[in-house]
């Protein structure tokens, strides 16, 4: 395939390092509102469109590509209060629409443990869930898509959280207090922002007897990358809106 960057930061570096060894080549890539003007011709030579920019730029993005009629797989998070908007627009228009808030295999994996361990929990009022993630300093967004997707299953399966609230954000220049008070119902998030650490998610159950952990580490980003190129392969010949389940069934 040939591919347009469209976001050249550290995972779209990443995504164009990877990209050879599984039989594809970057083309083109988007930083600025120049680079539309200036690469438009290489831009309509692509197959399909890699999207990890910022969350002010992303739905603007989407809507380009799908004036161009190009697929396009969307890593950016931050901008999840118009998805179902542009989710919509995609089926309505005939486009072809990939989003997930984690690319990694091991991450989806949590995912499902997470769901299942959500509804075990239902049994066991004693325990209390706080979700904590750790991202690198240069991620814009606070809480994370895929802290937020963890918070959204768990409110899915365990009847007694009805939504979540960022407690607080802490970065080297201290810790921000987001919630000082928490309802019963509510799952508190905890973003950290350190370093150049590619992401840790915990979601910790604790009562006054024991503390159950789930945790997952990223080494690299070389995860990701290879699930947004796994995505975009998935999407040739396809029309409509599809997430990481999709990929992974």
């Amino acid at each position: 395939m040939k591919i347009a960057l469209l976001g050249y930061g550290k995972m779209g570096k990443a995504i164009e390092a990877l990209a050879p060894e599984r039989g594809h080549e970057v083309v083109v890539t988007i930083d600025d509102e120049d680079d539309w003007m200036d690469k438009l011709d290489d831009l309509r030579d692509c197959d399909v469109a890699i999207e990890f920019s910022t969350p002010a730029t992303v739905v603007g993005n989407i809507m380009r590509c799908f004036d161009m009629d190009m697929p396009i797989v969307v890593g950016t998070t931050g901008w999840y209060d118009q998805l179902e908007s542009v989710a919509h627009d995609c089926q309505q228009r005939g486009q072809s629409l990939f989003v997930a808030s984690n690319f990694s295999i091991g991450m989806n994996i949590m995912f499902e443990l997470n769901r299942r361990l959500a509804q075990m929990m239902n049994g066991y009022d004693d325990y209390q869930v706080e979700i904590t993630e750790t991202h690198h300093i240069h991620k814009l967004d606070a809480p994370s898509g895929t802290a937020i997707t963890l918070a959204n299953d768990i409110i899915d399966e365990l009847d007694r959280k009805d939504e979540w609230q960022l407690r607080k954000t802490i970065t080297e220049q201290g810790t921000t207090e987001a919630h000082r008070r928490l309802k019963k119902d509510v799952v508190p998030i905890i973003a950290i922002r350190q370093g150049e650490v590619p992401g840790v998610h915990e979601v910790v159950y604790d009562s006054d007897i024991d503390t159950l952990t789930l945790r997952h580490s990223a080494k690299s980003r070389k995860g990701l990358a290879l699930g947004a190129l796994l995505a975009a392969e998935f999407l040739e010949d396809k029309k409509g809106y599809f997430t990481m389940k999709d990929l992974l069934s």
